[in-house]
C-alpha cells in the first residue's frame, strides 16, 4: 500500500482529532513516559501534550509521511519510525501510558497484538486505545459492495481486506486475561459533513485507501463514482442542507497491575 497522504488526513483534522482528545481525558495519574502508536501527524500527540504538559511523549508510526508530518507540526517532541505488527519486546516495561487512536484498525491479529502492546508498559501504568468500529455503517457496506464483495467487476484489481478489528465481546475477553482493572465504552459520533462528497474526502485518506492505490487514475474516477451514486442514496442533505455522518468508535482502557 503506498504511503500516507498527512494533508488529506488533516483535511478533517477537528473530527479524527475529538475521540483522541476524550480518550485521554479518562486517563487516570500523571504518566510521565507516553507513548502514541500510530500517532500520524501528530494531533494526537498534540493531545497528549496538553493533558500531560510534564511527560515525556514519544509519536511513533510506520508512515515516512506522516512522521514527516509530525515532525514538522511538532518539532519539540519526539518520533520515532515502528511498526507495531512485528516484535516490541525491546519496548517492554518502558512506558506509563500507552496510547492509540484509530490505528489498530490497521494491524491483524489483536488476540496477539493486545498482549504486545500491554507488555510495553511499567507495572502500574495504564493501556488507552481507540478503535473505529463502523463495520455496519452505510459507508463501510457500499465500499464492501462496490469493490467486490460479490461478483462485481472491480474485484479481480481490488483488493479483499481482511480488518483485524474484533467485536467487542473479544475485547472484554482479551483484557480479562491480561489485567481484572479495564472499562470498555463505545461512542457514536454525529460528524456534520457538507455534502456526500467531503465523506469521500473523509475515506481518500483511511478506508478507500487501498482500493485506490491499486487503481489506475481513469479507473478510480469511475470507482468513486459508483461508490458516490450509492451514498446519496444512503446519505440524505437535511433541511440545512447538511449531510449527517454517522460514525462509531469503541474505546477501552486497561491497568497493568499497580
Amino acid at each position: 500500500m503506498s504511503d500516507w497522504n498527512s494533508e488529506l488526513y488533516l483535511k478533517f483534522k477537528a473530527q479524527r482529532t475529538q475521540p483522541a482528545v476524550d480518550l485521554a481525558a479518562k486517563i487516570p495519574g500523571s504518566p510521565k513516559r507516553i507513548i502514541d502508536l500510530g500517532c500520524g501527524p501528530a494531533n494526537s500527540t498534540r493531545v497528549l501534550q496538553n493533558r500531560f504538559p510534564n511527560a515525556k511523549i514519544t509519536g511513533a508510526d510506520s508512515s515516512d509521511a506522516m512522521l514527516e508530518a509530525a515532525r514538522k507540526n511538532a518539532p519539540e517532541l519526539e518520533f520515532i519510525k515502528l511498526d507495531i505488527s512485528g516484535d516490541l519486546s525491546r519496548l517492554r516495561g518502558c512506558f506509563d501510558l500507552v496510547f492509540s487512536n484509530a490505528c489498530f484498525q490497521w494491524v491483524a491479529d489483536h488476540k496477539r497484538l493486545l498482549p504486545s502492546v500491554f507488555d510495553m508498559l511499567d507495572n502500574g501504568g495504564t493501556l488507552a486505545v481507540q478503535i473505529p468500529m463502523n463495520f455496519n455503517e452505510p459507508i463501510h457496506r457500499i465500499i464492501g459492495k462496490v469493490s467486490g464483495s460479490g461478483s462485481g467487476k472491480w474485484r479481480e484489481k481490488c483488493p479483499q481486506r481482511i480488518f483485524g478489528t474484533l467485536p467487542p465481546s473479544e475485547y472484554f475477553d482479551i483484557l480479562s486475561g491480561l489485567t481484572d482493572n479495564f472499562e470498555l465504552w463505545e461512542t457514536t459520533y454525529y460528524h456534520r459533513m457538507p455534502n456526500v462528497p467531503a465523506i469521500l474526502e473523509w475515506y481518500k485518506s483511511t478506508g478507500l485507501k487501498p482500493y485506490l492505490a491499486a487503481l489506475s487514475e481513469a479507473e478510480q474516477s469511475e470507482f468513486i463514482g459508483e461508490i458516490a451514486e450509492e451514498l446519496f442514496k444512503e446519505y440524505p442533505a437535511r433541511e440545512n442542507g447538511e449531510i449527517i455522518f454517522k460514525f462509531p468508535r469503541f474505546f477501552f482502557i486497561a491497568k497493568k497491575g499497580g
